[in-house]
């Protein structure tokens, strides 16, 4: 009879940990910022970036941007890598790829540990334009929803150039305009088949995949992913043997690295947060077009 009592008891207090549980995942996703601001091409906004010992900085991220590559300015080859290396599925998916969490998970319980995420190029924009890098379930939701919606808002053109125009590819590089100078001393629409690999290929974590210590770990990745890409059809034959033949130059990286080290950025104000939260909108000013046709090409 005790034992059945405190069963209930039990049962009870896990009823209401869940409702409690539910509220704040729901109230938490009620206050989400909108992206609707993000719909506009010539939109300008300010978010928060961290360098490599973990101090924050504020990154404008749209044309107010020096650095910024608008998608039209992007190589096909660069977005045919990235979808190759990030998210196989990104012009089918609806900004959530649930068969790629299902994989994730059935990995992870397999290893014991995290090793695959499962998150699409549109969840990882909403992380990194919206949320915080915590590794918690509510975070997760947060970026679940926010992924849908920018799916619904935008085109996979537009998500697409705020992924590369923000996504950390160094020690205080964030964004394909500043990586293509910093490691190569070029534009971005410069970037050849090798370079796009590369680059690409240190996306899951410039710290894990670093040319400055462990070249021979970003090379073999960038080969599976010009292999991907020559098995999918994004690039030819005579590409991709190009390419592997093509050793990349990075000369004076290493002191390039140790400078940026040695002398971090300036202390700047840090953005002041919008009513609701997220990102600063700080202008909206037109914009060039995108390429006609251009998300179709990179299929």
């Amino acid at each position: 009879m005790r034992s059945s009592r405190r069963f209930r008891r039990i049962l009870a207090a896990l009823a209401v940990l869940a409702l409690v549980l539910a509220a704040w995942v729901g109230v938490s996703i009620l206050t989400l910022p909108s992206v609707a601001p993000l719909a506009k091409p010539g939109v300008s906004m300010v978010i928060t970036v961290k360098d490599w010992e973990r101090k924050d900085h504020p990154f404008v991220v749209g044309p107010r941007n020096p650095r910024w590559t608008p998608y039209g300015a992007l190589p096909p080859a660069l977005k045919k890598a990235v979808v190759a290396s990030e998210d196989a599925n990104f012009y089918s998916h609806e900004g959530v790829d649930y068969e790629a969490i299902r994989e994730a998970i059935k990995t992870d319980l397999r290893k014991g540990k995290i090793v695959r995420g499962g998150s699409t190029i549109t969840q990882q924009v909403a992380k990194n334009l919206f949320l915080t890098r915590e590794k918690t379930l509510t975070r997760k939701v947060k970026e679940l929803v926010l992924a849908r919606r920018m799916d619904d808002a935008l085109s996979k053109s537009r998500i697409l150039e705020l992924y590369l125009n923000v996504v950390e590819l160094g020690p205080m590089v964030y964004g394909v305009g500043h990586a293509a100078h910093y490691y190569f001393g070029k534009h971005p629409s410069a970037l050849t088949v090798r370079e796009c690999a590369f680059l690409a290929s240190m996306l899951p974590g410039p710290k894990v995949y670093n040319p400055y210590r462990k070249m021979d770990r970003v090379m073999k990745r960038s080969d599976r992913i010009l292999r991907r890409m020559v098995a999918a059809r994004m690039i030819s034959r005579e590409e991709y043997d190009a390419a592997m033949a093509e050793v990349p130059n990075l000369a004076g990286l290493a002191r390039k690295v140790e400078k940026t080290l040695e002398t971090p950025p300036p202390e700047e104000k840090p953005p002041e947060e919008a009513p609701g939260g997220g990102p600063v909108v700080i202008e909206s000013s037109p914009a060039a077009p995108s390429e006609p046709g251009s998300e179709e090409a990179v299929r």
